[in-house]
Parts: C-alpha cells; structure tokens; sequence
C-alpha cells in the first residue's frame, strides 16, 4: 500500500476535494492510503474518502507529515499552495518541502504536477 499525503491551503481545499473527486477511481484502484494536515483530511472525508486526520498545519500537521516522510512512510506530497497569500506556519512549510527533497519523495503543488505524479504513480 502506497501512502499519499494531502495538504492544502485554505484557498485551495476546495480545489484538493475536486482534484481527489475527479481521481477517486485510481485512488481505490491502486489501494492509495491517504493522510492529510487536520481542515483538509476533515473536507476530504465530508466528500467520502478515507483519510487519516493530524493535526492542522499550523498546529504542527505540517511537521507531523514531514516526520513521516524522514520516516520512509510517505510515498508522495500534493501540497496545493495558495503562493499569493501569508501563512504563519511558513518555516514548517519549507522544512516539508526539504525533507520531500532530501528523501526523493515526489512532491506535487499543484493539480498539473499532480495529474501528472497520479498517472506515474
């Protein structure tokens, strides 16, 4: 089982819902465990997914997911970033895109480079 990581900004979440909704069926082909930062795993199961839930990012599910992945149990990130807005948590941010780096862990922040991860995958 692959295990998928899901954050989204709050001016994207709808925007993750839609991408995961229009890729449900690849999802449950390929047996895709999901984990998400706290608001965004609560959207994405109100639309019928199951995800396991941490922490909102900036509470510290920024951090919990990036532990995961120098763990070795992350497979790939889709991080949907709102770039033109401020985010409090913005260290936590960029320690998570570093260990995606460090580790070679796929890393998605958008929905074309996530398509794209999706179809790979």
């Amino acid at each position: 089982m692959k295990t998928v990581a899901i954050i989204a900004h709050n001016g994207k979440k709808a925007e993750m819902v839609q991408f995961l909704n229009n890729h449900r069926e690849s999802l449950q082909a390929k047996n895709i465990k999901l984990i998400a930062t706290g608001t965004t795993g609560a959207k994405t199961e109100s639309a019928g997914f199951e995800v396991e839930k941490l922490l909102s990012g900036p509470l510290g599910g920024d951090a919990q997911i990036a532990s995961r992945i120098a763990e070795g149990k992350v497979d790939m990130v889709i991080f949907f970033r709102d770039p033109l807005d401020k985010h409090p948590h913005e260290p936590d941010i960029f320690m998570l895109m570093r260990l995606c780096d460090v580790h070679d862990i796929p890393l998605a922040t958008n929905p074309a480079s996530a398509r794209l991860l999706m179809q790979a995958f």
